[in-house]
């Protein structure tokens, strides 16, 4: 199945939306980690996972998520509330660059989620998660996205008379 340009800058548009989303949830759990206690989101977890645990007590994500939470301390909850926080308001301001079509949004982009994927990438190998590692891959589909779409638009701006081999998408 070959994809048309078309379908590639429609692909680029929902994963811009997608990380612009995924900003905001970020934001929103950065500044909860800064304002909740570590006993709280323990009995937050708690209360979340008691169903889940009575029906299944070896349930894998449940016991993790207890484990996890069981085991926070205050400076990791600092820091998982600066990263969620640093990167959602990255990807929130990225995404809007990216979806007005800046152009000095592209670099950027490409820059700020790849040192972050370098990160994650590093994360995954280091704890072994596949859950990491998926979004990573689609991490990295996103950033391909972005660098098609980034030569596309250069190429279209730099010769605006010059017959365009990029169809324009209807809107």
């Amino acid at each position: 199945m070959k994809f048309k340009r078309e379908q590639f800058r429609l692909l680029f548009r929902i994963g811009v939306v997608l990380k612009g989303i995924d900003g905001v949830l970020e934001v929103i759990a950065g500044l909860t980690l800064c304002f909740v206690s570590p006993a709280s989101l323990r009995e937050l977890v708690g209360w979340l996972t008691q169903g889940e645990l009575r029906e299944d007590s070896t349930d894998f994500v449940a016991n993790h998520l207890v484990d996890f939470f069981r085991n926070l301390s205050i400076s990791t909850q600092h820091f998982a509330s600066a990263y969620l926080l640093i990167y959602g308001i990255a990807k929130v301001g990225l995404a809007a660059g990216l979806l007005g079509g800046k152009l000095p949004a592209y670099p950027v982009a490409l820059t700020v989620l790849g040192l972050f994927l370098c990160y994650q990438v590093y994360r995954t190998v280091h704890n072994h998660s596949i859950g990491l590692g998926f979004l990573s891959a689609l991490d990295l589909l996103i950033l391909v996205l972005i660098r098609g779409e980034y030569k596309r638009l250069k190429a279209e701006r730099s010769h605006p008379g010059a017959p365009n081999h990029f169809p324009k998408i209807q809107k």
